[in-house]
């Protein structure tokens, strides 16, 4: 793949705050829909609901069914001689044992190895067995399962770009309706629009809709730092494309459907599992593991026909990979028009479909 000679600064745009989506939309399928036609670059504004009119018989649809973990909890510090207790947040970033995780802190100067965090009156702590900065492993002393621990001490992992704390609404808008597979700390939000009528309305019309994993990080928000864009270096997330859903999509390719990837985290699957054979025709393979694929401009699409996304952020690894799907003078014209039409922005905002 050739390499372009692009700077960090070639993916910044201006946006006003106030686009910047606060709130999911009273309905999932009541989000806007800007639909953007690669070859020409003609723009045309629907709601969500119309994707369904994009659709033919044969089709596929891939979703990322990773479900949202409530990963971001908030204690004190246990008092220590020489020192009180303070106020303290922590962010689980990787479970790796039992009980113990890798977190991000925050404070995290006074949060050293020994520390305890106090999460309730029912004795609910977590003790710091490792320190690396604003990293720590720490150890729960909560029984029950992974499951119990996030939902009894754990908030929503809202984004840090929505300015308020969570709601309860967030524990169900800010996960798809076919969230499954536990471990993501971020949702992947292009697909926070589809309800499950529509999702049957989809089906009825002849379409297969299959289902990958990607456990969506904490490094999805990891800024760009340098401005050299090909020496950015991605955070591994684990993945698993299974065989009957390689399988459907390969089968689509070969008799000229279209494959519409919803969401960038369907996208890095899909082409992280697509080789080439003697022919340089796509040979899609059932794989698991963990995927550091950076894709930006320019990059040669394997797999995907079609990209359902919403709209990113500044200089972000996402916005590069947009760019390297519709091409990044057709996708910053239309970035252009969604923020003079104000569209919402980023994870409760409106939707963009490239076709």
């Amino acid at each position: 793949m050739l390499r372009a000679n692009l700077k960090l600064s070639d993916f910044d745009y201006h946006l006003p705050k106030e686009l910047i989506a606060q709130y999911p939309q009273a309905k999932r399928e009541d989000a806007r829909l800007l639909v953007l036609e690669r070859a020409t670059g003609k723009l045309s504004h629907r709601n969500f609901r119309d994707i369904l009119n994009y659709f033919s018989p044969g089709d596929c649809l891939v979703l990322n069914n990773t479900k949202v973990i409530s990963a971001r909890m908030k204690g004190r510090r246990e008092a220590r001689p020489g020192g009180g207790g303070g106020k303290q947040e922590i962010f689980l970033l990787k479970h790796l044992s039992e009980n113990t995780y890798r977190v991000l802190a925050k404070p995290a100067k006074k949060l050293t190895k020994g520390s305890k965090i106090l999460f309730d009156n029912k004795g609910a702590f977590a003790e710091v067995l490792g320190d690396q900065g604003m990293i720590k492993t720490v150890r729960f002393s909560a029984n029950g399962s992974h499951e119990d621990l996030w939902q009894r001490l754990g908030q929503v992992p809202l984004p840090p770009y929505i300015k308020r704390e969570p709601e309860p609404q967030d524990r169900q808008r800010y996960q798809t309706v076919y969230a499954q597979a536990e471990g993501a700390t971020a949702a992947p939000t292009a697909g926070l629009h589809f309800s499950r009528q529509l999702l049957k309305a989809i089906q009825a019309r002849g379409v297969n809709i299959v289902y990958l994993t990607l456990h969506i990080n904490y490094g999805t928000f990891s800024p760009v730092k340098c401005e050299d864009i090909t020496q950015h270096k991605m955070y591994k997330e684990y993945f698993i494309l299974h065989r009957q859903s390689a399988e459907t999509i390969k089968a689509t390719g070969a008799r000229g459907n279209k494959v519409y990837a919803v969401g960038t985290t369907s996208v890095r699957v899909l082409e992280s599992c697509a080789g080439c054979n003697k022919h340089a025709q796509p040979q899609l393979k059932a794989e698991r593991g963990w995927t550091d694929l950076f894709i930006y401009p320019p990059y040669r699409f394997k797999v995907v026909d079609c990209l359902l996304t919403n709209f990113h952020f500044p200089k972000s690894t996402l916005l590069m990979l947009v760019s390297a799907f519709a091409g990044k003078e057709v996708l910053f014209k239309a970035y252009r028009e969604a923020v003079e039409r104000r569209y919402r922005f980023f994870s409760y905002g409106d939707a963009m479909l490239i076709i």
